[in-house]
């Protein structure tokens, strides 16, 4: 079993399982250390718990509850599943809701309204999406939430101590592009929680706090290559990307084409409005 940690928070902490396991191999009892929710990516496996019996698939979850022992079989497959894995804290758990029959489901078949979720929370590991992986895990536990409990959670109301402390959120990082500052720390600074910090910040400027800082570093680097003067290179790093084919292709999925193209027609190079754009780098 290859485990990579790939997120950190004070709400969950996010890990890759990458399992080999076959028939051949013989299963052990494991325990849940935390309560979780384990979106299946790839392959298939067995699980039993609790005197009850599941099958996974791709776009099915494994719940786990803290303390509870399992057994995971590969029965049906020969290695090669892969799980992507939120293991939520107590205090984010009392949150969002923590009634132990919505922990000790076991399994949660493919359902559309969860399985979307855990695509989406995979494509902002893998930088496809502009919402964060922090962001996505939230937004994910909470749909699990809802959906299983039946009771769906009424929308944020921010008040104005609040909604300032959003707007100064957002201006703050406007001003440090190169900062990378997580929910965790914007949360503290508001003196309010990540998954209440969030769901303000997006009640009152429409945006996730990840998706905010994205796009303000990319208006940034718009204005950098309007400007002239500075290579491409030079306007990733200054606008906080810290990975050049990161601000490519971000900058391509904004703009319609790459940096090197969009400076071109920043000089006047109106021929490029008929060409076709580049393929990003």
């Amino acid at each position: 079993m290859r485990i990579d940690t790939l997120c950190r928070s004070r709400a969950f902490s996010v890990r890759d399982y990458r399992c080999g396991a076959t028939p051949q191999d013989r299963p052990y009892t494991e325990q849940f250390g935390a309560h979780s929710i384990s979106y299946v990516r790839k392959g298939s496996f067995g699980c039993r718990s609790r005197g009850r019996s599941f099958e996974f698939v791709p776009g099915a979850l494994l719940i786990g509850h803290a303390g509870d022992e399992y057994l995971c079989t590969h029965d049906h497959h020969h290695g090669g599943d892969e799980c992507l894995s939120f293991q939520l804290a107590p205090e984010f758990v009392e949150q969002i809701g923590d009634d132990t029959h919505i922990w000790r489901r076991g399994g949660i078949p493919p359902l559309a309204e969860l399985m979307v979720l855990g695509e989406l929370a995979w494509a902002a590991v893998e930088g496809r999406s502009d919402i964060g992986v922090e962001e996505a895990g939230l937004v994910l536990a909470r749909r699990y939430v809802e959906t299983v409990s039946g009771v769906p959670r009424g929308s944020v109301k921010a008040d104005v101590r609040q909604r300032r402390r959003a707007v100064e959120a957002a201006l703050w990082m406007d001003g440090h592009p190169q900062a990378d500052a997580g929910l965790d720390a914007l949360a503290d600074n508001a003196g309010l929680s990540p998954y209440h910090f969030l769901r303000v910040f997006s009640r009152v400027l429409g945006v996730t706090p990840h998706q905010y800082r994205l796009r303000s570093r990319l208006r940034l680097a718009a204005r950098l290559l309007a400007e002239g003067g500075r290579d491409v290179t030079d306007v990733a790093y200054d606008s906080g990307f810290n990975d050049l084919s990161n601000f490519v292709r971000s900058f391509h999925r904004a703009a319609g084409m790459p940096p090197g193209q969009f400076r071109r027609l920043a000089r006047g190079e109106r021929k490029i409005l008929q060409e076709p754009a580049e393929a990003p780098a």
